[in-house]
C-alpha cells in the first residue's frame, strides 16, 4: 500500500508515505464501524489493517473538512492544503485495494463530501 501512496502523493521516501498512510488510516478507523470496518481491515495489508482495527469508534461523525483538519493536527507542519493532499493520496488508493463494493459501503457510513477524498465524484444523493 505504501508504494501506491508514495506514487499517488509523490512522496520523496517510502518512510514518509508510510507515516502519512498510518496517520490517515488511523483517523479513518474511528469513522468506519461494524461489518465495513471488519471487511476493510481484511482487505488491507496487515499493518494497515492493524491501524484501522485499533481505533476506538468516533463519538460523532466528522464532515470531510473536519476529517482533513483533524489529520492536519496530526502531521507536523501540515496546512489544510497539505493535509487534504495527504488524505486524498491515501484514500484515493483504497478503491483499487478494496474494490468498488466495499468502497461504496464505507462511503455510505461517512457524511457527504468524503467521495472526493476517495477520488470519486459525488454525483447523486444517497438513498436512505
Amino acid at each position: 500500500m505504501s508504494a501506491s501512496v508514495r506514487e499517488s502523493g509523490q512522496y520523496p521516501t517510502t518512510a514518509e508515505a508510510e507515516r502519512v498512510t498510518r496517520t490517515v488510516l488511523s483517523a479513518l478507523g474511528g469513522h468506519v464501524t461494524g461489518d465495513e470496518r471488519v471487511a476493510l481491515a481484511r482487505a488491507l495489508p496487515r499493518e494497515a489493517a492493524r491501524v484501522i482495527a485499533s481505533r476506538i469508534p468516533a463519538t460523532r461523525p466528522q464532515s470531510a473538512q473536519e476529517f482533513v483538519d483533524t489529520v492536519a493536527t496530526r502531521i507536523e507542519g501540515a496546512t489544510p492544503a497539505t493535509a487534504r493532499w495527504d488524505v486524498s493520496s491515501v484514500l484515493g488508493v483504497l478503491p483499487n485495494l478494496i474494490g468498488d463494493d466495499l468502497t461504496d459501503r464505507v462511503l455510505a457510513q461517512l457524511p457527504p463530501g468524503y467521495a472526493l477524498l476517495f477520488g470519486r465524484a459525488e454525483l447523486a444523493a444517497r438513498a436512505s
